[in-house]
């Protein structure tokens, strides 16, 4: 029913679920967390300055950085000189990356200020002159990543991506807000769902795909041919590998205390061999931390004690001593608190469909023990 490879160019993304460019958080350490669970077709770097990468500023090179085995990866630039640009492409296109991605999607008020980003779907004459320079400028595979538009009276993703296709870009990637949404705003997908009627090459929707169901209503409502995956990953890193399954038609895998634990202990335990300081590394842990726990029981209490830890090892220890209490509370239980929601393709042959139901609705409502930090 739903699509599940694309190909751009010869480069084939399969599955085809891609790791979002995220400020912050898609560094090195946290792509080879993702890749470690599984079931991510492509991976994206942060987005980067193109003027830093072009003058070989050291810090714009660590972040572009990637595995010998991490492939396909698309490395993810920005700016507004087209001349900086296509040097930035040929930077990475040296580097071996697979995918040169321009950013005309982030709503960052530090990008829009210098006029790079979402900023550019105002100026899409500039935006034509940066896409043909880098165009021109390599012979990798070539994507875009923007939002449905600027703002809710310009919301001109359609126009822009048929530019980027006639100009030579071989994938576009669109977020349904608009850059004054920010964070927030109504879903509202029609200008994905135009796109992809427009365009030959593929399209890949973005935002808000955090679990089956909107996954499935991303490809449902606009026919993409791909997803990308943000905010959503981080609080559930298994997503790509439950959604590879789900679409498979296999059964959902499933990610109880003790599994959390340990791919946040080692996730914990790659930033301190890359952080120069203990400062940086507990800033990392902590901002992970926060989406990592919504939805988990007394995930508020935890996100303060991780907010008041002072040390590296007192949050190591605050991280114990929650998910200590999550695998017995589990265990009380018989169910991990992110079981995905019960359905018919989940249920072994044979089975009493209504006594599964049941079942599954008891442990949903069964009260919690006291709070770990009580």
């Amino acid at each position: 029913m739903f699509p599940s490879r694309y190909a751009i160019r010869d480069l084939a993304i399969a599955p085809n679920l891609v790791l979002a460019p995220m400020e912050g958080v898609t560094d090195l350490m946290f792509r080879r967390l993702v890749r470690s669970i599984g079931g991510v077709g492509m991976t994206t770097t942060e987005f980067i300055a193109g003027e830093a990468l072009r003058r070989g500023v050291a810090k714009a090179e660590m972040m572009a950085r990637f595995d010998p085995d991490e492939h396909p990866v698309a490395i993810q630039i920005y700016g507004r000189n087209p001349d900086s640009l296509a040097e930035a492409a040929r930077a990475v296109e040296a580097s071996g990356a697979d995918v040169v991605d321009l950013n005309f999607g982030c709503p960052s008020k530090k990008v829009c200020a210098h006029s790079g980003g979402s900023s550019l779907m105002r100026e899409p004459e500039l935006a034509r002159a940066i896409v043909r320079a880098v165009r021109a400028a390599v012979r990798i595979p070539f994507t875009v990543k923007m939002r449905s538009g600027f703002d809710h009276g310009a919301r001109n993703a359609p126009d822009l991506a048929q530019m980027c296709q006639d100009e030579g870009v071989e994938a576009i990637v669109i977020h349904w807000r608009t850059r004054t949404d920010m964070y927030g705003g109504t879903r509202a997908v029609d200008k994905i769902a135009e796109t992809k009627a427009r365009l030959r090459i593929p399209v890949i929707g973005n935002g808000d795909i955090v679990d089956v169901a909107s996954a499935e209503a991303m490809f449902r409502d606009t026919g993409v041919d791909g997803l990308m995956i943000g905010r959503g990953a981080i609080k559930n890193p298994w997503i790509f590998q439950q959604l590879h399954a789900h679409f498979a038609g296999r059964p959902q895998p499933r990610a109880d205390g003790t599994e959390k634990r340990r791919v946040l202990l080692r996730y914990f335990e790659s930033l301190r061999g890359e952080f120069r300081n203990d400062h940086g590394v507990l800033g990392r842990m902590k901002k992970i931390a926060n989406y990592f726990t919504h939805g988990l029981p007394y995930g508020s209490e935890l996100r303060l004690a991780f907010l008041h830890s002072q040390t590296i090892d007192e949050a190591v220890g605050v991280t114990d001593r929650y998910f200590d209490w999550l695998a017995a509370e589990e265990l009380r239980r018989g169910v991990p608190f992110d079981a995905p929601a019960v359905g018919a393709a989940d249920l072994p042959a044979g089975a009493d469909q209504s006594a599964a139901w049941a079942e599954a609705r008891r442990h949903a409502a069964a009260p919690l023990g006291p709070s770990p930090f009580s």
